[in-house]
């Protein structure tokens, strides 16, 4: 039985979402799975952990800085650990762009780090236009429009595939 850590940053809550589902099919592995936001990690012994997993949402085409400064800091506890990385994005609910090798986030962030994570991973984000401001829902609205996306101001889209996350969790319970 492994102790997990999973370190989550998310804007709207797809991420974290998607983080707790990692935790449900982890935890069925019979593994202890320990769920803490970027903000909080600097109160958890990282050491105490067997594994590391990293998942982070973007928004307005980055990763959460604190997620990027994170790993520098601590790329040798990271790399002396089995460890994993994902991002969430909209732009990987084209299949085209939905794997580590062709998502333009997941590249971007990689060629920014020294880390190399062992197991990398995309999942497809959700739009949920209700909840967003104004300016949000229209610089959104707009990408989505150039990007052939939803464009109702009233849609409610989650476009996560939920058999890919398992998958994921799987993984992370056997590395």
């Amino acid at each position: 039985m492994s102790n997990i850590l999973i370190i989550y940053s998310t804007r709207d809550g797809q991420t974290l979402k998607i983080c707790q589902r990692l935790q449900s099919v982890i935890e069925q592995q019979s593994h202890q799975v320990a769920l803490i936001p970027i903000q909080d990690v600097d109160r958890v012994a990282l050491g105490s952990f067997d594994k590391i997993v990293i998942g982070a949402s973007i928004h307005y085409g980055r990763h959460d800085p604190q997620i990027l400064a994170f790993s520098r800091q601590n790329q040798s506890i990271l790399d002396s650990k089995p460890n994993a990385f994902f991002s969430v994005n909209l732009v990987a609910r084209k299949p085209e762009k939905q794997t580590p090798d062709t998502n333009p986030y997941l590249k971007k962030f990689l060629k920014q780090i020294r880390w190399k994570p062992k197991q990398l991973a995309v999942f497809a984000g959700k739009i949920d236009y209700p909840s967003y401001s104004l300016f949000d829902r229209s610089i959104i609205r707009l990408i989505m429009w150039v990007t052939k996306g939803p464009t109702d101001p009233s849609a409610i889209v989650e476009f996560t595939d939920w058999n890919q996350v398992d998958a994921f969790g799987l993984v992370i319970s056997s590395m």
